[in-house]
């Protein structure tokens, strides 16, 4: 049932802010026994079907501007990619500390814009 749960909230977030299930999903996997670096590479697959199943959904009721989104996807993907290669190389306690300024700077920004 617990499962049910958190996937439930993980995929809620998701599908209703764009994103926001991996970073759930991140402490989750953690408290599973994921090291940081698993819990966050983890993370990603979780995101990556929801993001599909939410993709599909929002292309299927005509919400989706897939031209507007393509003109990104190059560029993120090279960005996944370093990003990737670059969680190989931060130890465990810098990576929590990202993570976490980068969470407190988007919920900054979302409060006062």
């Amino acid at each position: 049932m617990k499962k049910f749960f958190e996937g439930s909230i993980c995929g809620f977030l998701n599908g209703f802010f764009g994103s926001g299930g991996g970073v759930l999903a991140v402490p989750i996997l953690e408290r599973e026994g994921c090291s940081a670096r698993e819990a966050h590479a983890s993370s990603v697959a979780l995101i990556f079907v929801l993001s599909l199943v939410t993709a599909l959904f929002y292309g299927f009721s005509g919400n989706l501007d897939f031209g507007a989104a393509w003109k990104y996807i190059p560029w993120g993907a090279g960005g996944a990619l370093a990003g990737a290669f670059f969680l190989k190389k931060i130890k465990a306690r810098w990576l929590h500390k990202l993570f976490g300024a980068v969470i407190v700077a988007a919920a900054l920004r979302t409060l006062f814009t």
